[in-house]
């Protein structure tokens, strides 16, 4: 439900805030006051239209925002969207914000962070259904039509069954649809897989080949400098320079000083044993470099081997991946791939016996449905037109249509019929009205504006309360052209559809507002020269007082009618709790 709106800038209303209750609220004000243009700010907010025009003059920006509790019954599905968005901060409410902008941008944000509209609209839908003058109107939504119809059918669990066997039916018809796209490509397909998969396959590749071939070109390709340097090495260790001897040498020289100074100083005997090390080590080394040298020699033939063997390896990398790894798995993609062409015929068999068997299933189930649904379409259409003449459209006709559209491909019905099918299962529906006597069916969206589709929607949301999962429903204009008797009864009507939703309604009739749990007076006051709506409220005398102006005196007599009015609303609100 919605519990704060905040409004700053946006037409005559310079700053408003505004918390809300529960159950029936209403608004009061003299034509022009403003009372719409909270209803328009609520629109924006929920990603209707919106444009520079609605900016205060003067002004640069108009900034909306509202918070709601995250409803009971659509909150999973809401907080849903707000998971897959990364919008979801808080698990009990939200915040939707609209900022326009005087150079024509228009921002929006749920929970602080910027959306777009359409993401806007879609989160909105979930949380406010407006039934004015207004686009927003859920309820003139064909695509919604069937679920109300099934949600007050109580055909949940019927339906569930029918989706889960559609969902596998869909899955299966997709792998159907697959493999019979490849078949007809089967043969240069599976050309194209063999003659990659002999290429890989002849390549004969083994992990870690790769990293060895390098390090062999490397040794390959500097085999003149690689012995060199070892030879110099060798020249060093063993037989020395001119102008110097040998590393061996002098490493003969310092182990008879050691022994020496060993014999003069036992105690020094670890130095001795160090530079025999050392000797042992050097010595190892010599050998080590002659083996070194052994090895060394250069081989153009086999360089070229090596590099052409590197080559391939990067041709294949090129082709099938950034590694021989990635090569690898690409051949065994590819058998996977050509082991099911070469079976195809017979998975495509045994998809076709599963599609006939899941279409006799889903032929059954749709029926069934459709039984619920004929069944509930007659209570649905009964308790609209009874509560249309309630509302003084006494013979006005409510019926739902219900029908299904032929298709050749779609489900064979036990009479034969062959029908179009999707999710929701082989029924079209739609809500037809004839508002006047007389009058044919037609669709509801095609129904006139203002007051009378307003009482529409109120006799539609009071049958379908349970079915509707909006939370807040708001109506402007609903009064139009209906007198006080009748504002009496649509008044009652909104006070019962508040015990299960909250409802905002614009009205100019005093025996309507008297049933307002919440009542806002809206006015306009001039301060420096420039016009702004104040609302303000009311309760007690300032209530009373306030119904008694909408009567047409503020004298005793105008105040006694108020009190009147409001004694009555309550008389009705308590009959209406014990029932």
């Amino acid at each position: 439900m919605l519990l704060e709106l905040r409004i700053q800038n946006f037409a005559i209303l310079q700053e408003v805030t505004l918390n809300f209750a529960p159950g029936l609220t209403t608004f009061t004000g003299e034509t022009g006051a403003g009372k719409s243009i909270l209803l328009d700010a609520i629109t924006a907010l929920v990603g209707g239209r919106a444009d520079v025009s609605m900016i205060r003059s003067g002004a640069d920006r108009a900034i909306l925002e509202a918070t709601f509790r995250i409803p009971v019954v659509n909150g999973p599905a809401l907080r849903e969207i707000l998971a897959r968005e990364d919008l979801l901060d808080n698990d009990e409410e939200l915040t939707l914000g609209r900022e326009l902008r005087s150079n024509g941008r228009s921002v929006a944000r749920v929970n602080g962070r910027s959306v777009n509209v359409s993401l806007l609209r879609e989160i909105g839908s979930y949380l406010v259904d407006i039934h004015g003058q207004s686009e927003h109107l859920s309820l003139l939504d064909v695509r919604q039509h069937l679920g109300l119809l099934d949600r007050w059918a109580g055909s949940e669990a019927a339906l569930a069954a029918y989706r889960q066997t559609y969902q596998r039916y869909q899955t299966v018809q997709r792998e159907w649809n697959r493999i019979r796209q490849s078949e007809q490509d089967a043969a240069r397909r599976a050309d194209l897989l063999s003659f990659q998969l002999q290429e890989i396959e002849g390549a004969q590749i083994r992990l870690g080949e790769e990293e060895e071939l390098r390090l062999e070109r490397n040794r390959l390709a500097n085999a003149e400098s690689l012995a060199s340097l070892a030879e110099q090495a060798l020249l060093l260790l063993e037989e020395g320079l001119p102008e110097s001897p040998s590393l061996s040498d002098l490493l003969g020289q310092l182990v008879q000083a050691l022994h020496s100074l060993e014999r003069l100083d036992p105690q020094q005997a670890a130095l001795g044993e160090q530079a025999q090390t050392l000797t042992e080590t050097i010595s190892d080394l010599g050998r080590s470099l002659r083996l070194y040298l052994e090895q060394i020699e250069p081989d153009p033939h086999r360089l070229d081997v090596v590099e052409e063997r590197l080559e391939l390896f990067h041709q294949l990398k090129r082709k099938y991946g950034g590694s021989l790894e990635s090569v690898l798995a690409y051949a065994q993609a590819a058998r996977q791939e050509l082991d099911g062409i070469t079976h195809a015929a017979e998975r495509l068999a045994e998809l076709e016996m599963e599609l006939n068997a899941l279409r006799h299933t889903l032929a059954g189930q749709a029926q069934a449905l459709s039984t619920l649904r004929h069944q509930a379409a007659q209570t649905l259409s009964k308790g609209v037109e009874a509560e249309l003449n309630d509302l003084r459209m006494a013979g006005a006709r409510f019926e739902v249509e219900l029908r299904y559209e032929s298709d050749l491909t779609g489900l064979v019905l036990a009479d034969g019929q062959v029908v179009a099918f999707d999710e929701t299962g082989c029924d079209r529906a739609e809500f037809l009205i004839a508002p006047n006597p007389g009058e044919g069916l037609k669709p509801l969206v095609k129904i006139a504006s203002g007051g009378e589709t307003s009482r529409l929607m109120l006799a539609l949301k009071r049958v379908l309360t349970q079915a509707d999962a909006i939370p807040t429903l708001i109506f402007d204009e609903i009064d139009q052209g209906i007198g006080g008797r009748v504002g009496t009864v649509v008044g009652e009507k909104l006070w019962e559809l508040g015990r299960a939703h909250q409802v905002l309604c614009v009205t100019h009739l005093p025996q309507l507002a008297a049933f307002g749990d919440q009542h806002f007076r809206v006015r306009k006051q001039v301060q420096d020269g420039r016009t702004l709506t104040m609302v303000e409220l009311l309760d007690g005398d300032a209530r009373r007082d306030e119904l008694a102006a909408m009567i047409g005196s503020l004298s005793e007599a105008g105040r006694s009618a108020a009190e009147e009015a409001l004694a009555l609303a309550r008389q009705r609100a308590a009959a209406a709790r014990t029932h």
